[in-house]
């Protein structure tokens, strides 16, 4: 490989989604939009579910920690997003731009497996309910969701850690509007193999993993409301896995059409746009996904409602 354009870099300059000036406003607007209903939605949900008491249950245990790892994600990228937008000039420190990949990575791992752990929780409740609130304790909530933070904060060490190791780059010029791993990458001089290696076999082993469990948990959930007598009781189980599996499939669907397609020179726009969705759409998407299809927090925001309204 030529080493004779290769630096040490201290900064990056992040292209972001488009250069064309005339949609600077129009994106700035969408995307300010798209982060204050972020915000709103999941801390409103994690609000909600610790002020009714009706929702302290392993289900909303879960989905506050869910809107949490959304509002985080959103909260990493998007701001820096924006500021982006509205400058000519876009740099990011290479302190900065690392720290920026950890904390997504961490997130990103750590929703993928968390949404695993909440198709577990509803198998129990509906295909073992006797003994739901039994084995569903508070201690092995605790645990499960301490399991999402440290496998995603331990894998996205490794990668950050590895990705600290490479000495130079070709350019500083990182073609995304923010400190994705793959774009930097494909930027080092140096024999980045390992990296990319393990970046596969992670995300693979870990989408593996959780859509095995998914699917086992759906499965076994979809026999159990089938062998249901009472058409109510079918309605209500469904309605309970509703809007879980909504998000899953958005979620999944988006990641598997941005990394399980061949790379080709001219996927760059796409593969921005499809990161964009699952990114910052996404975490946006949730809590409304969870409060519109879901009764339980539909009554409790109704009574908050009222109790305002009447206090």
């Amino acid at each position: 490989m030529v080493e004779e354009n290769c630096t040490t870099v201290t900064e990056f300059i992040l292209l972001g989604l488009s250069e064309i000036p005339e949609l600077r406003v129009s994106l700035f607007l969408l995307f300010l939009l798209i982060y204050c209903i972020t915000v709103l939605g999941n801390l409103g949900m994690i609000m909600v579910i610790q002020v009714n008491s009706q929702l302290h249950t392993p289900m909303y245990f879960f989905l506050s920690h869910l809107s949490f790892v959304d509002f985080c994600y959103s909260t990493i990228i998007v701001p820096k997003t924006l500021d982006n937008i509205i400058n000519k000039d876009k740099p990011i420190s290479f302190v900065g731009c690392i720290i920026q990949f950890y904390l997504f990575s961490t997130c990103a791992i750590t929703e993928v497996i968390l949404l695993g752990v909440m198709a577990y929780d509803r198998f129990m409740a509906i295909c073992k309910p006797l003994l739901y609130m039994v084995i569903m304790s508070q201690k092995l909530c605790v645990e499960l969701v301490s399991g999402c933070y440290l496998c995603g904060t331990v894998c996205s060490l490794i990668h950050t850690c590895l990705a600290l190791e490479i000495p130079s780059y070709r350019s500083n010029v990182v073609n995304h509007f923010f400190c994705d791993l793959p774009p930097l990458l494909s930027l080092a001089c140096s024999d980045v193999s390992m990296n990319e290696l393990l970046v596969n076999i992670v995300a693979t082993v870990i989408e593996i993993i959780t859509m095995v469990v998914i699917l086992t948990s759906y499965l076994f959930i979809l026999i159990t409301i089938l062998r249901m007598r009472s058409s109510e009781g079918q309605h209500k189980a469904f309605s309970t896995c509703a809007s879980h599996l909504t998000a899953i499939v958005i979620f999944h669907g988006t990641i598997l059409f941005n990394y399980s397609r061949p790379s080709s020179g001219n996927s760059l726009d796409t593969d921005k746009i499809a990161t964009v969705f699952y990114t910052i759409v996404i975490p946006m998407l949730n809590p409304l996904i969870y409060s519109l299809r879901n009764t339980d927090v539909k009554k409790a925001l109704r009574k908050m409602v009222d109790l305002k309204i009447f206090s």
